[in-house]
């Protein structure tokens, strides 16, 4: 098997609802994320530099509004610093976890359904956050569910030798990251990733996963995960 590299980065700074879980808005960038984009090609051209990778030509990205403009700044400012970027594709792979029927629901009304149906418990405290936890509604995943799918998306879609960049959402990178033993589970809970900013994995010959660069952000206590 060839080695393939993988540059992945969460969206930039977008018009978040306040109290949705942001999975599937479609909102689009704010000037500050359209910018934290470009900032993001420079950090990446500069790694791409100090290891002697060239990029594969075509970006994938979520198909999340804010994920694309991510990934047609990125593309921007790559080919403006001699990169061949010659397309994006959008993938529903790279998507957040998905609640189902719930999208786009706030937290108090995701939980004011689940008290409304018989058929369902309340759900457990801090569930917006639990990596295992599934909302009883058609459609949803958990966030490792999430990371699974993304991680499946990230094995098969390399470039032998060349970094192949993916545009997404946070807590699936995260997860996905656990699924390969590059974070723990606590990790999960203790890092976040800053906005529009690549981490370099590389998928070795040998089936394992090393990561290159790239810093996770450190989470404050107690706060509440973002994608």
């Amino acid at each position: 098997m060839a080695k393939t590299y993988h540059a992945f980065f969460r969206h930039a700074a977008y018009h978040q609802r306040a109290g949705v879980p942001s999975a599937r808005q479609p909102w689009a960038l704010t000037d500050v994320g359209v910018q934290q984009a470009r900032e993001g090609a420079q950090v990446l051209h500069d790694i791409l530099c100090d290891h002697g990778l060239t990029l594969a030509p075509v970006i994938h990205c979520s198909r999340q509004l804010r994920a694309w403009q991510t990934a047609e700044a990125l593309a921007d400012r790559l080919r403006a610093l001699g990169h061949e970027i010659t397309m994006l594709s959008e993938t529903s792979a790279l998507a957040e976890r998905g609640l189902g029927s719930a999208a786009n629901l706030t937290v108090a009304q995701i939980e004011e359904a689940l008290a409304a149906d018989p058929r369902h418990a309340a759900p457990r405290a801090g569930w917006k956050s639990d990596s295992d936890y599934c909302l009883p509604f058609e459609g949803a995943e958990s966030l490792m569910m999430a990371g699974s799918r993304v991680a499946t998306h990230l094995e098969h879609a390399g470039d032998p030798d060349r970094v192949t960049i993916h545009v997404g959402h946070g807590a699936s990178f995260r997860h996905a990251c656990h699924h390969f033993g590059l974070l723990t589970r606590d990790d999960i809970a203790q890092f976040s990733m800053f906005h529009a900013r690549p981490s370099l994995i590389c998928h070795e010959a040998d089936d394992t996963w090393q990561h290159l660069a790239g810093a996770w952000k450190i989470r404050e206590p107690k706060s509440e995960p973002k994608d």
